[in-house]
């Protein structure tokens, strides 16, 4: 059976995903959310660590595709690394990703880091970053901005700071990098430079709440079409 392990990016919880999991139902394919912690110095690797669990729980006995969205983008692939063996396929929605030794901030441009670190002083203790409004993720429906504003958390600073450990094993699996448009930040070209397939969705960052059914959709489409090739590759 295909597990797609579904990993939400910064300030989100698990929750991220209910308006796309039970489309994911629909089609036969199981799903885990495993929640990251944003509580206390959480870190990259802290979040490592919790998908690593997730993917040791399900991967033994299922076919595993491991989706990342935004943050989540450098969550998943050093998970990936260190389980090259369990993941068969990559998938990033508006992720970010980079070699060893990359970190959120080493991607980002100097007016994003500065933004998000002023944001973090502001904080009770400086090491946690506000969520932003749900309109910076391109969330317009008033009702649906005010309903995810109330769920939204503030991140760890760390997890922005905090640099990949990569050995290059997951360069060897299979990756899809899917854009959202329009374009924020240049995820696409993320996506081309750790040599994935890039595929455009026509949505805003934050597509999982405003779009479910395309990305459900385009997750199908993604992993249907990485097992065709597969097997004509047999």
């Amino acid at each position: 059976m295909t597990t797609f392990v579904l990993v939400h990016g910064a300030w989100y919880g698990s929750w991220a995903w209910d308006g796309v999991t039970p489309l994911l139902h629909e089609a036969g394919v199981r799903t885990v959310t495993p929640t990251l912690t944003l509580e206390g110095d959480a870190g990259l690797g802290t979040h490592v660590q919790e998908v690593l669990a997730a993917l040791d729980d399900v991967a033994a006995r299922d076919d595993v595709v491991l989706v990342g969205h935004s943050y989540a983008g450098l969550v998943v692939r050093q998970a990936a690394d260190q389980r090259p063996g369990l993941v068969s396929h990559l998938i990033m929605i508006d992720g970010w990703a980079g070699g060893d030794g990359e970190s959120l901030f080493s991607l980002a441009p100097d007016a994003f880091v500065t933004a998000i670190s002023r944001s973090a002083r502001t904080s009770a203790d400086g090491r946690h970053v506000p969520a932003p409004q749900p309109e910076r993720f391109g969330v317009t429906d008033p009702e649906q901005a005010r309903l995810l504003a109330q769920r939204l958390r503030p991140q760890p600073l760390r997890t922005f700071t905090e640099a990949t450990r990569l050995s290059g094993a997951v360069n060897q699996i299979p990756g899809t990098a899917i854009y959202c448009r329009p374009v924020t930040f240049p995820f696409d070209q993320f996506g081309k430079a750790v040599g994935y397939r890039t595929l455009p969705l026509d949505g805003p960052h934050d597509a999982m709440s405003t779009h479910p059914k395309e990305v459900a959709q385009l997750l199908l489409d993604v992993h249907a079409s990485q097992v065709t090739g597969e097997k004509a590759g047999h």
